[in-house]
């Protein structure tokens, strides 16, 4: 347990072929983090593990909790963490955003000491529900002055909604957030991006017109694709893309552009830009045509190049970037070997949910 150095050995005897006894050196490893090589995180914990007569014992938790402090420590400010296993697909249990994730998310919150007023929040998520995203952002937005998302990885769908809440968004170098065109449960119960269906309808309305226009009729293929969009299909898929463009488009205005106060080349900045800017931006993230595909990964410049929206790089940082590097490595390693599917987890709280499959010998 703890945090120990990996110099411990200790001797086990084995019998060799003949008979003889052999004394094999077994190395106790007690903490990766104390053993990543920089920039080589990954690799360096993959050749720690596969090393012969090696013996791991590591505390899952304390490690994490150690890594989240280094990372509270640069920022001088408590960090709370929602993260997915999206790296182990093959696990039972679901990653996405949910009702039930609210009760330990606010207790996690809670937990939070009474006099800070600025927190890091980091998040790793495929999307889910932008009805959950609100009800998170009621926890942190009143609580704190200033909220700072740090994306290691992904934060995507409805994870990108989120991020918009903040002050500050930072992005790993390797990060993506994605657009914010919502899932909605189709005829056949399968979900599809709510944008592709009202782009599908447009196409086959200015074709049917353009056909009319001409004296003939609307494809008959057309017609047999229209009777298969169930009516209440296209109004989910209308109504859940107007909300999300209501979330960002509010969360874009009253936070992160809230002291947004010059424009690049020295003009004031008026509300009116604010809100403009803030609708543009949350229009552009839910534009099936811009972006084509749902899992589309939009990174850090394209966020600025093409949605203007300023990402914060960690690397500009002293120390950010590393230590940010230091948790995802070892992270991602521990959902490659652990049953876990959804984490909750800062310096004073801890719930991991896990599936019913047992692949790991580690503790914590």
């Amino acid at each position: 347990m703890g945090y120990g150095k990996t110099n411990n050995k200790s001797q086990s005897q084995k019998t060799n072929g003949t008979g003889s006894s052999v004394t094999i050196s077994i190395k106790r490893i007690d903490s990766l983090l104390d053993n990543m090589a920089d920039g080589r995180e990954y690799e360096s914990i993959i050749g720690i593990v596969t090393q012969p007569n090696v013996a791991l014992n590591i505390n899952i938790v304390d490690e994490l909790k150690r890594a989240i402090g280094d990372i509270a420590k640069v920022r001088k400010r408590p960090l709370i963490c929602y993260i997915a296993n999206i790296t182990n697909a093959a696990l039972p249990g679901s990653r996405s955003i949910e009702q039930i994730d609210d009760l330990p998310f606010s207790e996690m919150v809670s937990m939070v000491p009474a006099e800070a007023k600025e927190i890091d929040v980091l998040i790793v998520t495929p999307g889910g529900s932008a009805e959950q995203v609100a009800r998170f952002v009621n926890h942190l937005r009143p609580r704190f002055d200033k909220v700072s998302f740090i994306i290691p990885s992904m934060a995507m769908s409805a994870g990108t909604i989120w991020a918009m809440s903040g002050d500050e968004i930072i992005m790993d170098s390797r990060a993506t957030i994605g657009p914010i065109d919502p899932q909605v449960r189709g005829a056949d119960g399968n979900f599809v991006p709510a944008q592709s269906v009202l782009t599908l309808i447009k196409e086959i309305q200015a074709r049917g017109e353009e056909l009319i226009a001409k004296g003939q009729s609307p494809l008959w293929t057309d017609l047999q694709v229209l009777n298969r969009i169930d009516a209440k299909e296209i109004g989910n898929a209308v109504n859940s893309s107007d909300y999300s463009i209501e979330l960002v488009t509010d969360y874009l205005y009253s936070y992160k552009f809230k002291d947004w106060d010059l424009h690049s080349d020295g003009r004031p900045v008026l509300d009116e830009d604010k809100k403009e800017r803030a609708q543009t931006i949350a229009k552009n993230l839910c534009d099936h045509g811009q972006w084509k595909t749902h899992s589309r990964g939009i990174t850090r410049e394209v966020a600025w190049d093409v949605c203007k929206i300023k990402i914060t790089h960690p690397e500009n940082i002293e120390g950010l970037a590393r230590t940010i590097r230091r948790f995802w490595a070892f992270l991602y390693w521990t959902f490659e070997n652990a049953n876990f599917y959804k984490m909750f987890i800062s310096e004073n709280y801890t719930i991991f949910k896990s599936s019913q499959i047992r692949n790991t010998n580690q503790n914590g």
